[in-house]
């Protein structure tokens, strides 16, 4: 079985090495991708530890998923890249993805509209 993309229900949105992504943590933005070298818990989903979330090298380990275990809310978790929206909008092996979610992937199409001019 590959990690490289995968489906998170809790946090409901695409997970695995194959998926590039940001830093969940509040405003690091560093670069990474979404497969369990970066996942809070180390394990799919957090395993028993952890929450779920993806954080760079920086910002992963306890300290960071003690908010989980200190009930305190959790974190947004960060956006899709623009880089991974383009992929599933466009590329052939998400085509039918694109055809069995059109509404999910009309929504998808709204951060990628140029904006217009003040």
């Amino acid at each position: 079985m590959s990690w490289a993309v995968g489906f998170d229900s809790n946090w409901q949105r695409d997970i695995g090495y194959g998926v590039p992504a940001i830093c969940d943590q509040p405003g690091c933005g560093a670069e990474i991708d979404r497969g369990l070298s970066y996942v809070c818990g180390d394990e799919p989903f957090g395993g028993e530890h952890g929450c779920g979330l993806y954080f760079c090298g920086v910002h992963r380990g306890f300290d960071e998923c003690d908010h989980v275990f200190k009930d305190d809310p959790a974190y947004e978790p960060s956006p899709d890249t623009e880089q991974w929206i383009h992929h599933k909008l466009t590329h052939p092996s998400w085509q039918q993805w694109r055809e069995e979610n059109p509404a999910v992937a009309a929504s998808l199409l709204v951060p990628l509209k140029p904006k217009e001019p003040k």
